[in-house]
């Protein structure tokens, strides 16, 4: 991964994005004592990330995302699981989009790409994360899971299409005409 300043300041920005995103502006329901679903759009920083820059910026911004936004609004003790997690979101997606898919920008190779980053993080492995490690049944928490990820997801790829087709470049330059 080529890093220059005008990439960093970028992955920066994400990562901030998404712990504003996630911890301040979301909403969280609590399930048993633990905050067993979280609904915002948190992971959608990290996924860009990893489309723009590729499969280890996009786990470098996710990782960094959970373990920076634990030190500013802690829940709980910290969980490496999660950061783990974290990871994959961004990593994942953008594994499948830049060397399965070849970087095409069709809505569908995007919607897959997410999907399928999605259904492992935040449908299985979350879950999975969250059942072990305190105790909640996994059917508890992953159907209303499922229902926020059939919405999250085509939201991700609308959201990533259009940013991904948008060139503040061109419009600095129509302005200045």
């Amino acid at each position: 991964m080529k890093i220059s300043t005008r990439r960093l300041v970028i992955l920066s920005f994400l990562i901030a994005l998404s712990i504003v995103l996630t911890r301040l502006l979301s909403i969280r329901i609590p399930i048993g004592g633990v905050e067993g679903i979280r609904i915002g759009f948190g992971a959608l920083p990290i996924i860009f990330a990893g489309i723009l820059f590729g499969p280890l910026a996009g786990g470098i911004v996710g990782g960094l995302s959970d373990f920076l936004g634990y030190f500013i609004n802690p829940i709980g003790a910290y969980m490496p699981h999660f950061t783990l997690t974290s990871f994959l979101t961004g990593y994942i997606p953008a594994l499948f989009f830049h060397y399965v898919f070849r970087k095409r920008t069709d809505f569908i190779y995007l919607l897959i790409s997410i999907a399928i980053g999605q259904v492992l993080t935040s449908i299985i492995l979350v879950p999975y994360f969250i059942s072990t490690l305190f105790g909640l049944s996994m059917k508890v928490i992953l159907i209303p899971r499922l229902f926020s990820q059939a919405f999250n997801i085509p939201i991700y790829a609308i959201l990533l299409k259009t940013f991904l087709h948008f060139d503040p470049l061109k419009v600095q330059a129509s302005k200045a005409n």
